[in-house]
């Protein structure tokens, strides 16, 4: 038997619940361009808060983001977390995040666009040299965001 003869449900991803991120930008700069909107937010800091992975992000890293004119965001994510017991996990994300109607005017307002008006999703992944976390580097996950001019949210999934 082959992948696509077996039955769909037979290979669902079943998903277990990682962690979360809330981040703080400490800026966020906006460059319109013949192109797209392009926002790029440093990180100030932020917490993780799960029941494998805890921690907080290192000042510095950053979220890359264009909006296309589909109104489509585009995510780029580079950062640093510092666990609670004090190792380094490099984060990467990419990700789409659509905009429906006046959202994209909405949060150049300033306004906090909820995970629930938007279909906002990533795909976080983790790189580690350290041993108590080397299972975070073949970790695959989904997260479900959450964004404003001033913070980013993420629920991050497993995915087994």
């Amino acid at each position: 038997m082959t992948l696509l003869d077996a039955d769909p449900a037979a290979t669902a991803f079943a998903v277990e619940h990682l962690c979360d991120f809330a981040i703080e930008f400490q800026t966020m700069r906006t460059l319109a361009t013949p192109a797209a909107t392009r926002m790029i937010a440093v990180i100030g800091h932020g917490t993780v808060d799960g029941p494998r992975l805890r921690g907080e992000f290192l000042a510095g890293g950053g979220d890359w983001i264009t909006i296309g004119t589909d109104g489509v965001a585009r995510l780029d994510v580079r950062a640093t977390i510092r666990t609670h017991d004090d190792e380094l996990v490099y984060v990467t994300s990419t990700g789409r995040a659509t905009l429906p109607g006046e959202a994209v005017n909405r949060l150049m307002a300033g306004e906090t666009i909820a995970w629930n008006q938007m279909h906002a999703r990533s795909a976080p992944l983790f790189e580690t040299g350290a041993d108590s976390y080397a299972w975070l580097n073949s970790t695959v996950t989904m997260a479900v965001n959450e964004l404003s001019l001033n913070h980013v949210d993420y629920r991050i999934y497993s995915i087994r």
